[in-house]
């Protein structure tokens, strides 16, 4: 069981906007800075199937970003069927899922199987909060991106941060595997493992 702690796996993607901006080098010095491990890479021009395989499909999910959006307009006293001809959160998330994956099939897309100690929880503190406005600085987030949600929604567009990393245990796992294959995940051992931990 230790050995499975010290070697937690999440997945981690540069997105079109990270890689046109010339951050994947530092993406990867962060997390080997961290002790993590990259034990796969690859850059990737995603498909429609495969962005679409990779997002969620539920209605659910798509009500959570449509109510996510209706409460951006709230806060900003803007009129959301004045700017999208509805305020219906199912109708809403359909929009934005489009502008995702419009966003997702940009440009290229650097994909990397990160391992280590508290894998997933550790990516995400690097990584910042999802809102790069929130994000604090000294993330990746909160270092390389300015966009927020009004932004994005008044550009009809998808949030530009830079960079995905898993959630939890489930979607690391369902992640990874839509993104790379057994053979192409490698394993390793840092110089300093032994010190670290």
């Amino acid at each position: 069981m230790a050995s499975n702690l010290k070697s937690e796996r999440t997945l981690l993607l540069v997105k079109p906007d990270g890689v046109k901006r010339g951050l994947i080098g530092e993406v990867i010095l962060r997390m080997e800075q961290r002790g993590l491990k990259v034990i796969a890479l690859k850059m990737v021009q995603p498909t429609v199937e495969h962005i679409e395989g990779f997002l969620p499909k539920s209605d659910k999910w798509l009500e959570r970003m449509g109510n996510k959006t209706l409460g951006t307009y709230e806060q900003y006293k803007m009129d959301p069927i004045k700017e999208l001809g509805t305020k219906d959160p199912l109708k809403i998330g359909k929009m934005i899922k489009k502008w995702l994956v419009g966003f997702w099939l940009s440009g290229p897309v650097v994909a990397m199987v990160i391992s280590g100690i508290h894998a997933i929880d550790m990516v995400r503190k690097i990584v910042g909060n999802t809102i790069p406005a929130k994000a604090e600085m000294g993330t990746i987030r909160g270092d390389y991106s300015v966009d927020s949600p009004i932004l994005a929604n008044i550009g009809k567009r998808a949030i530009h941060n830079v960079i995905h990393a898993s959630g939890d245990i489930e979607e690391a796992t369902h992640e990874t595997e839509h993104w790379f294959s057994p053979e192409e995940i490698h394993d390793y051992k840092r110089a300093e493992e032994d010190i670290m931990f």
